[in-house]
């Protein structure tokens, strides 16, 4: 199955070249993930290589025809994936008659091995006939999971994961909000079947230097990269009078917007939040009633998440759970408007953030209320940061200039993958 997409003409002078890169990812949108996969095909092309982008649907089986709607959802939401050809897999209806199925996926996952089991789906999803016959001269993998995916895809390209956090610390903090059948899987149980999978690999990359040392730690004989990821920039202005919070709904983010909405919210009573992203169906269904009481605040799913930034005075990171790089977090530093922060939100950066001018660094629920409520008072005409001329010259916006750049990301990028593909 596959989808046409602009095709650039091939300079042969740049360094890819003649090459054909694979990038392999879970079929996910609308999320910092997402963004990252599209960034690495926009390198890969821009240094030459013809792009295949492999979207791998991990559950349910079955929903093979790009019209169904699970597809038809996740394409109408990735529009923007600049790969040469696009393809799509996930496991067949008939895999349910399959041994490997009940041992593999079932067993595993009502015990909250979520490792062993979303592994086996990506190895259980039935490739494109299209790609059978394709020579890959390197695969840019995402995430453990989808590497027996990548290796069914070919079995002898040089294969570059990034890890994209430590998958099973996620694993463990998800079985802490689920029922699981004893014996339950421990996180100890989880990592080693990510480490299986990730020694498969000829090198790694680590998008946070918490996530570079951990994997240093735990894998020293492979070969660990930091490689901050490119992230779309957002808009310097022109700024107004907009306060905002963006959060897409994953089970980190849906915790610390129920932290801000329980703590911080009902002590800042003159600050006008607008939360923007698909958080708020996470919240709904994780507490209704959280929900109810504030669903004033929530615009929902955006499509131009720039306009929000553009439009916006002050940004709020009320960052509490997650490991890893936080997407939106960078996002929010592109922006170079005012910020109102938790630390945690810049965890996996090099950077300290009580040195950015333009942020404000709180330690807990009162501090973050305290000096949300002051600033709603003033305005943003009282803070000369928050206009579009000095947001472009900002502490946050220099910080993501320098490491998180599509610049910043291509020569990343040449350093550790040409001597991959031209060994």
């Amino acid at each position: 199955m596959t989808l046409p997409a602009s095709k650039a003409v091939a300079d042969q002078n740049l360094p890819l070249a003649g090459k054909t890169v694979a990038v392999v990812h879970a079929a996910w949108h609308s999320c910092g993930s997402y963004q990252v996969n599209v960034s690495q095909a926009a390198v890969y092309r821009r240094l030459g290589a013809h792009v295949i982008s492999l979207a791998v649907r991990e559950w349910p089986p079955g929903q093979s025809r790009l019209t169904s709607p699970r597809w038809q959802d996740y394409i109408s939401h990735t529009q923007d994936m600049p790969a040469d050809e696009r393809y799509f897999a996930n496991m067949p209806g008939s895999v349910f008659a399959r041994p490997g199925f009940w041992a593999e996926i079932y067993w595993p996952l009502v015990h909250g091995d979520h490792a062993r089991a979303t592994a086996a789906m990506t190895k259980f999803a039935r490739l494109p006939d299209a790609l059978s016959r394709r020579k890959i001269d390197l695969i840019h993998c995402n995430h453990f999971f989808c590497i027996p995916a990548a290796r069914n895809l070919s079995a002898t390209a040089p294969l570059m994961i990034e890890t994209q956090d430590v998958q099973a610390l996620q694993y463990d903090l998800r079985n802490d909000g689920i029922f699981v059948v004893p014996p339950r899987a421990s996180y100890d149980d989880l990592l080693a079947t990510e480490l299986d999978w990730l020694r498969k690999a000829d090198l790694l990359i680590h998008l946070n230097a918490e996530e570079w040392a951990t994997f240093e730690r735990l894998l020293p004989e492979m070969h660990n990269a930091l490689v901050y990821p490119a992230v779309e920039e957002a808009p310097t202005g022109p700024g107004g009078g907009d306060i905002v919070i963006v959060a897409s709904g994953n089970f980190p983010n849906t915790l610390s917007v129920e932290w801000f909405l329980e703590e911080v919210a009902p002590r800042a009573p003159h600050a006008r939040v607008k939360i923007a992203g698909n958080v708020d169906g996470a919240l709904k269904a994780r507490n209704p009633a959280l929900f109810e009481k504030w669903k004033r605040l929530f615009l929902g799913r955006v499509d131009d998440i720039g306009a929000v930034y553009a439009n916006a005075g002050l940004v709020l990171l009320p960052t509490t759970e997650g490991h890893g790089l936080s997407i939106k977090a960078v996002e929010a530093l592109s922006s170079g408007a005012p910020l109102i922060a938790t630390a945690q939100a810049f965890r996996g950066m090099k950077v300290d953030p009580a040195g950015l001018a333009n942020v404000t660094l709180c330690e807990g629920a009162g501090d973050f209320a305290a000096a949300l409520e002051a600033a709603a008072v003033a305005g943003p005409a009282h803070n000369p940061m928050a206009a579009g001329a000095a947001r472009k010259a900002s502490d946050t916006r220099k910080f993501y200039e320098a490491h998180f750049s599509n610049e910043a990301y291509v020569h990343s990028i040449c350093e550790i993958v040409l001597p991959l593909v031209n060994r």
